[in-house]
């Protein structure tokens, strides 16, 4: 859940915020949990729904600061820069297309458990993802760094 609020939000705190309303608002509302139901993808909806109620109170209300999208410390410290650069690449894509691949090819979610939780139509699921692979497809070949190792061998 937590991963998911950050790929939202772009912010760790917005992030853990997001986590813990989720299991507040699944504990309040464990009765419409359906037995057999994936848990996961039950909690990934409730997330979404509350950061999609979230991000229409900022725009309704004006009140409230926008999330801080120049927290990318969660991004920056990543050990491999190949997994570095795929962040980016991702992270680059629209709102809507980042969402769909996060929880189609990290969370493992089936389109129709990704449409479930977006509350959208397969059709639209799979859309996104066949525009987000042709935009990622767009980029250079991911390039690799050679370890101090391997360059003193050369």
């Amino acid at each position: 859940m937590w991963r998911y609020g950050l790929l939202l939000s772009r912010n760790r705190h917005v992030a853990e915020d997001l986590a813990h309303a989720t299991c507040a608002r699944a504990l309040e509302r464990a009765d419409h949990y359906v037995a057999g139901t994936r848990m996961e993808r039950w909690l990934l909806g409730i997330l979404h729904s509350i950061w999609r109620d979230e991000v229409r109170a900022r725009r309704v209300g004006q009140a409230s600061a926008p999330a801080d999208t120049k927290d990318r410390s969660a991004f920056a410290t990543q050990p491999h820069v190949m997994a570095a650069q795929v962040i980016r690449r991702v992270d680059a894509l629209p709102e809507t297309q980042r969402e769909t691949v996060y929880l189609a090819y990290v969370e493992g979610l089936s389109y129709s458990e990704v449409a479930e939780v977006l509350q959208v139509p397969v059709a639209t699921v799979m859309t996104h993802l066949a525009t987000a692979r042709l935009k990622l497809a767009e980029y250079p070949p991911l390039y690799t760094v050679a370890n101090s190792a391997e360059a003193d061998r050369s």
